[in-house]
């Protein structure tokens, strides 16, 4: 009898990491949900990751959007649940004001606590799950230029614990995987501005020529030695990332459950 494929929805997933989850699970033969935003931009990354690859959407800033997903995931009983919704903002303690907290820890935290929950009720009465959550390196070196977006990120990570402590049942597994810094296209984007603002340092806007009229190889290598020091001296790639996640997915990752995984290159243990 031919078993039936795992079936696997990544949210966040019509670009950058969650893109790279969806086409490498696709790749290996899972039935593939694809989430975005609005609709027509999870149609279109669904169609163009495969002919079976299925979208839903929903925007994480809305309760209400965010509750009628939840409720489609307990209903769909997913296999694999990977959260890498995680929207973020660049503020300092002296620009965040009261409602960019609150939003960072609402679309950072509770909804992924919300669909994570939704997730895990159907593996529990299977016997089988794996839930990844997408975390940041910001949990252990908060960015000064992302202050509520670091904090909201901590809190999940102790969330993760939490959950996979609480949560869970045997054969069913949840862990948090941690990016360091990833060259997806919005990060791209957000080094490029900083660059093109004329005499900005790339970290912390200080005054400084070396970020005028250089080519991109050039602003990729300041970045790995003043923003992202680590020592396999690069940027990270999205396929970096859905490597561990892949393997999170699997059977012989059974026994790992409540770990935070950094894919940084070593960023952590060396900033």
């Amino acid at each position: 009898m031919t078993q039936s494929p795992r079936s696997a929805l990544v949210t966040a997933s019509t670009a950058g990491i969650g893109r790279a989850v969806a086409e490498l699970l696709h790749r290996r033969g899972m039935s593939v949900t694809v989430h975005g935003r609005s609709a027509d931009s999870a149609a279109e990354a669904a169609r163009s990751i495969g002919d079976t690859v299925s979208f839903v959407y929903g925007d994480m800033g809305d309760p209400e959007q965010v509750q009628t997903l939840a409720d489609r995931i307990g209903a769909a009983g997913f296999d694999i649940f990977v959260h890498c919704a995680g929207p973020y903002a660049e503020h300092t303690y002296d620009t965040a004001t009261p409602a960019d907290w609150e939003s960072a820890y609402r679309t950072n935290v509770v909804s992924a606590v919300q669909l994570a929950t939704a997730a895990l009720a159907p593996m529990r009465e299977r016997g089988f799950g794996r839930v990844i959550l997408i975390g940041t390196r910001a949990t252990r070196t908060p960015i000064p230029t992302m202050i509520e977006y670091s904090a909201a990120k901590a809190a999940l990570a102790s969330a993760t614990i939490s959950l996979a402590r609480s949560a869970v049942a045997p054969g069913v597994t949840l862990n948090m995987v941690s990016p360091g810094v990833i060259l997806t296209p919005a990060m791209q984007q957000m080094f490029l501005a900083r660059a093109d603002a004329a005499g900005h340092d790339l970290e912390s806007g200080a005054s400084s020529s070396r970020s005028q009229g250089r080519s991109w190889a050039e602003i990729e290598a300041s970045i790995t030695t003043d923003y992202a020091p680590n020592p396999q001296q690069r940027l990270g790639r999205s396929e970096d990332v859905a490597a561990v996640v892949a393997f999170l997915t699997g059977d012989d990752a059974g026994y790992v459950n409540g770990a935070d995984i950094p894919v940084d290159g070593g960023m952590t243990g060396t900033h």
